[in-house]
């Protein structure tokens, strides 16, 4: 048996066609915005801490990608004070401990995007990537070059993960 490349060349993911062909203002940051808002579960902000904040990507690459964004407008780490990367090495951390417990996840991708050359998406303020990953699920480079499922709706999932904060700062 041979492995069905032809089917791995075509990727489906129609719920980014919402973030592909909106009209993208210059200077907009979906990150500051979130950052900033007083309706966290508008924006899908899981939890907040003194220099960092957890969301859930709208456009995942996985059930449950979860990215740890710094207050700090910036596209370099180096920008970041030690405190601000600190806390968000932590909520990595933590995410995936909510992540383990809400989706049973086996292992993460974890990792920066920097620069339009390093994959960045959004490269105007930093962010890094927590993607869960189940054993017998498939490897990570069929995420970026292959078909993938997302088995659960972001408002569902999200309520699970805002609850099991909750419970762990219990």
């Amino acid at each position: 048996m041979s492995f069905p490349k032809d089917h791995l060349e075509t990727l489906w993911a129609p719920w980014r066609v919402e973030y592909f062909s909106r009209e993208r203002i210059n200077g907009e940051d979906f990150l500051a915005e979130a950052a900033s808002t007083d309706d966290d579960a508008a924006h899908f902000v899981v939890c907040r801490r003194k220099n960092a904040f957890l969301i859930l990507n709208k456009y995942p690459y996985s059930s449950g990608h979860l990215m740890a964004v710094p207050y700090k407008r910036t596209g370099r780490m180096e920008d970041l004070s030690a405190d601000e990367a600190l806390d968000v090495w932590n909520l990595a951390i933590h995410a995936q401990r909510l992540l383990r417990e809400v989706t049973k996840a086996d292992g993460f991708n974890v990792g920066f995007n920097i620069g339009t050359a390093g994959g960045a998406g959004f490269e105007e303020h930093l962010h890094l990537h927590i993607v869960p990953r189940w054993t017998g699920d498939q490897n990570f480079m069929p995420v970026l070059g292959g078909t993938r499922i997302i088995p659960e709706g972001l408002q569902p999932l999200y309520d699970k993960l805002v609850a099991a904060d909750k419970n762990s700062q219990g």
